[in-house]
């Protein structure tokens, strides 16, 4: 008798679960991926450092290319259900390699962030029960990797659940923002207030033209904006995935752009310079005693903490998913492509990432401050995120090129808009790194080029993903463009 497992059980050893979770649960995902109580939090002080009274404007000229690099991944979506994203569509419209590449950079650039998102979760913590403890790094990070490991078992369990757990803090934490966004645009109009006099040359690019101040500022614009992709992640389990995914993108950009503008416009206008650099680690809370004394900081503190907790879900989801498309493929351990049989979810691939996350917690003990570790993290990370955004933008227009010019809207949503999205995030990678800190380009470019590492071990075993499978397009695509074979094309390609 044959010891090999039937076929209807090895199967679904590569299948996560279809349908299991709605168009609505992934837009509430892709707002949390960016995590804005978070970023408003910990990178406003950066930002208006940085690019001063210009900050408006950075996030603005930032939110344009994004929303091209977001169009990207909807019709890349569209042409590719693909949990790994990126991962695969780079691999197809452009080179197999560069798209290996492209999902190492967001597994690695979602790892750092993780390190820096549990500090500030287990902070938040901290600081709402026991504030004097605060400065306690061992105390901080193990509070931070019990909620670390929380939301892993979420993720473990199954979408359903995770996706239950975001609706959650999500509409908790964007609630929360909104109401008090509303107070401080009102205080800000009718009441005295100890910041600047509000002004529309705030958008303009006048105060971003001294020199590398737009460059340091669209560095840092861009990691705003970073994380509302784990939609795209999501596209296999998501109901209509194939349109549903890249649409909750859009949306996610477009919601967290509203409240980055009002938060930086509020910061700029209700603080002093001085009150924003004393409370650089989260203006958030001081921003919140000013609106509404008393309760307006602790009621933002819970905004901040959730997001913090609930973006740590959103990473793991990304980086689980990526994983297991790379398992899949052979491209890494074939283990990470193995998902649960009841949960239907990369259960090796979480166990992984937990453990590696868990060991730089413990690790971080002994690395320095909180913020000494949040910042090289950072810095880091928005390389990482500039290099692979840069890639899906080109990836788009190459898998499309022949339908480019079939309509203004295809002229516009799949290759200018996302061309511009890449030239730009391409731009401010390379222009950054001379005036990058040496430990940010180590850790950053370095880890880009260790991926050529498992890039070589694994190439032998992954003849198919290294096989050029040139991207197929959507029928409406095709029917307007029926330059495709007649023969019989493989599952999900076609020739050239």
């Amino acid at each position: 008798m044959s010891t090999s497992e039937p076929e209807s059980l090895q199967e679904p050893t590569h299948q996560l679960q279809a349908g299991g979770i709605s168009a609505a649960g992934v837009a509430v995902m892709a707002v949390a991926g960016s995590a804005p109580a978070y970023t408003i939090a910990a990178t406003t002080a950066t930002l208006i450092a940085v690019a001063g009274v210009g900050a408006p404007a950075a996030l603005l000229w930032c939110a344009i290319p994004m929303l091209g690099i977001a169009w990207a991944f909807l019709y890349l979506g569209r042409a590719d259900v693909n949990a790994g994203a990126t991962y695969s569509w780079v691999a197809r419209a452009l080179h197999p390699v560069l798209g290996f590449l492209s999902g190492w950079a967001m597994v690695i650039s979602m790892i750092l962030f993780m390190l820096a998102a549990a500090l500030p979760a287990g902070s938040m913590t901290v600081s709402l029960f026991a504030p004097d403890q605060v400065d306690n790094v061992a105390l901080v990070t193990t509070v931070g990797a019990v909620w670390f490991v929380v939301m892993a078992c979420l993720v473990y369990f199954g979408v359903h659940i995770t996706a239950r757990a975001q609706w959650i803090m999500g509409i908790t934490e964007v609630g929360i923002l909104l109401l008090f966004g509303v107070l401080a645009l009102v205080r800000a109009a009718t009441t005295a207030h100890a910041g600047l006099t509000f002004s529309w040359s705030w958008f303009g690019l006048s105060h971003l033209a001294g020199p590398g101040v737009f460059v340091a500022a669209a560095l840092v614009a861009a990691f705003y904006f970073w994380g509302w992709d784990v939609s795209s992640n999501l596209n296999e389990e998501a109901v209509d995935g194939h349109k549903s995914a890249g649409r909750a993108g859009l949306i996610g950009v477009a919601i967290v752009f509203v409240l980055f503008e009002i938060y930086t416009v509020a910061v700029l206008t209700l603080m002093s310079t001085k009150s924003i650099e004393a409370n650089s680690a989260n203006v958030l809370s001081a921003l919140g005693e000013i609106i509404w004394p008393g309760i307006g900081g602790k009621l933002l503190l819970l905004a901040f903490a959730l997001s913090t907790i609930a973006t740590l879900e959103t990473a793991l989801v990304q980086v689980t998913r990526t994983l297991f498309a790379m398992g899949r493929d052979n491209t890494m351990p074939r283990a990470l492509g193995r998902v649960h049989p009841r949960w239907k979810t990369p259960a090796f691939a979480t166990v992984v990432v937990a453990g590696v996350s868990l060991v730089l917690f413990v690790g971080s003990n002994f690395l320095g401050s909180v913020a000494d570790i949040m910042t090289n993290a950072i810095s880091s990370t928005g390389l990482l995120v500039a290099f692979y955004y840069t890639l899906a933008g080109v990836a788009v227009v190459v898998a499309y090129r022949r339908v480019l010019t079939k309509s203004l809207k295809n002229f516009l949503l799949i290759g200018l808009w996302p061309a511009l999205g890449a030239v730009f995030l391409g731009w401010v990678f390379v222009a950054s790194i001379p005036n990058n800190a040496p430990v940010v380009n180590i850790v950053g470019v370095g880890l880009i080029a260790l991926g050529f590492i498992p890039l070589a071990i694994f190439s032998r075993r992954a003849k198919t993903y290294y096989s050029r499978r040139p991207l197929e397009l959507p029928a409406e695509f095709e029917t307007a463009n029926p330059s495709n074979s007649a023969e019989p094309a493989m599952p999900g390609a076609v020739s050239d």
